[in-house]
């Protein structure tokens, strides 16, 4: 609980810190963008089939097919961007530290976000779900009762799973690597995370399973720093996403990835 509170009080403080920098400046992230010719994307590595690094040491997955969509939209050239590792639990101190301009990173909008951050239009829709060892018993929420099971910290996934089934006893992890090993070492009894990332687990490895159900709902979008700077960026980036759903790109995307 205290390490959650100093985690917060920092990321008000940085956010708190960045927004009087803009009231000074009164930046606009787009011109900036346009100045410095690229752009700044914070990706997961640890998140196949959505953000991850290739056998060459690559990043890639579709959050980062979608960065090059959006600098080839903006600068007519795929690529005119720079990728920025981040987790879950570092995503939006880098953004509030202007290390990224926005964060493509399997990001759900929930209401507490939306007090701090600017969205995109959703540009998929996930749902919490449960990956197990093949072989468990395990076949749903119920079973999670007094298990131990692990969920990665700055995700969605301890609140939902801690509302859903009080007893389970919760092993959080700065990152999915980590977690999936410590599945896989008999650590814990299942990960709850979003079904889309816990895919990637289950397509490359049988010797876990990923559950059918899903509890949740979980719309991604690409996060921004809240307030005027990020508007015009938004506004076009939204346009971006319309016109490459119209046109199939994001449906051709998820199927090339296996995202169901």
């Amino acid at each position: 609980m205290i390490k959650k509170i100093i985690t917060l009080l920092v990321l008000i403080i940085i956010f708190c810190t960045a927004c009087t920098k803009k009231t000074e400046r009164q930046v606009n992230t787009f011109d900036e963008i346009i100045k410095r010719g690229y752009i700044n994307v914070g990706v997961k590595t640890d998140s196949f089939p959505f953000g991850y690094k290739d056998s060459k040491g690559n990043y890639a997955g579709f959050d980062v097919d979608l960065a090059k969509i959006i600098a080839g939209e903006i600068f007519k050239d795929k690529s005119r961007v720079k990728f920025v590792p981040v987790t879950s639990s570092d995503r939006m101190m880098k953004l509030f530290s202007e290390d990224i301009d926005f964060i493509i990173a399997t990001m759900s909008i929930t209401t507490a976000r939306e007090q701090i951050l600017d969205f995109s239009n959703s540009y998929h829709n996930a749902g919490q779900s449960i990956l197990v060892r093949s072989g468990s018993k395990i076949k749903g929420l119920r079973d999670l009762n007094n298990k131990k099971v692990i969920i990665v910290f700055g995700s969605t996934s301890e609140r939902s799973l801690r509302s859903a089934v009080p007893s389970a006893l919760i092993v959080g992890y700065k990152n999915y690597k980590d977690a999936y090993k410590a599945l896989k070492a008999g650590k814990a009894d299942a990960i709850v995370s979003d079904d889309s990332i816990l895919l990637g687990f289950s397509l490359k490895d049988s010797g876990v399973k990923l559950l059918p159900k899903r509890y949740t709902k979980e719309p991604y979008a690409i996060a921004f720093r809240k307030g005027a700077e990020s508007k015009e960026l938004i506004k076009i980036i939204n346009e971006i996403l319309d016109n490459q759903r119209h046109k199939g790109v994001l449906k051709n995307l998820r199927k090339q990835y296996g995202i169901k």
